[in-house]
């Protein structure tokens, strides 16, 4: 027996949230699939605060760092740690920013780090996110993804040290 799963549209998705089935429950949409996130822990909470705090202060007036609100991709809508998209904020009254307002994004990693260096990763190459980092709090380190091919990254590169500059510098 071969058990098909119904994939779900980001239009569909909105009309669940509109309609308070999804109220309550912390879940995203990936790959046409509703998922359940996990919760976050202080690590991942101080990480998160500390790296957005640092964008906004060297991004000032050159673009908005959203944290953890959704982006509108193909068959999904994510909700990243952190975005980096562009100026000016008030064309997110209508959408959330799609491929094409996005620079960078950045997820903390520790118990989602396989969803986040797999799936997640498939899926933001796969509509031209130009650069994705994952934040490793496991191993303590940084893996990024840059220079997007169809499905993959053509470049990931993994940092313990030192000091990096995103693409979109």
């Amino acid at each position: 027996m071969t058990i098909t799963t119904y994939k779900w549209s980001v239009e569909e998705y909105h009309l669940m949230i509109e309609s308070g089935l999804l109220t309550g429950k912390s879940v995203e949409l990936l790959n046409g699939e509703i998922i359940e996130m996990s919760p976050e822990r202080e690590e991942h909470s101080y990480t998160n605060d500390d790296v957005a705090e640092l964008l906004r202060e060297k991004l000032k007036g050159l673009a908005k760092i959203r944290e953890s609100h959704p982006i509108t991709l193909d068959n999904s809508e994510p909700e990243p740690d952190i975005a980096v998209v562009r100026l000016p904020k008030t064309i997110y009254t209508q959408h959330h920013p799609y491929p094409q307002d996005i620079y960078w994004l950045i997820e903390i990693s520790n118990k989602t780090l396989s969803k986040d260096l797999n799936e997640k990763s498939i899926t933001y190459s796969r509509n031209g996110i130009p650069e994705y980092w994952v934040i490793d709090l496991v191993n303590k380190k940084l893996i990024v993804h840059t220079d997007p091919q169809g499905n993959k990254y053509s470049q990931v590169k993994e940092y313990s040290s030192g000091i990096i500059s995103p693409i979109a510098s």
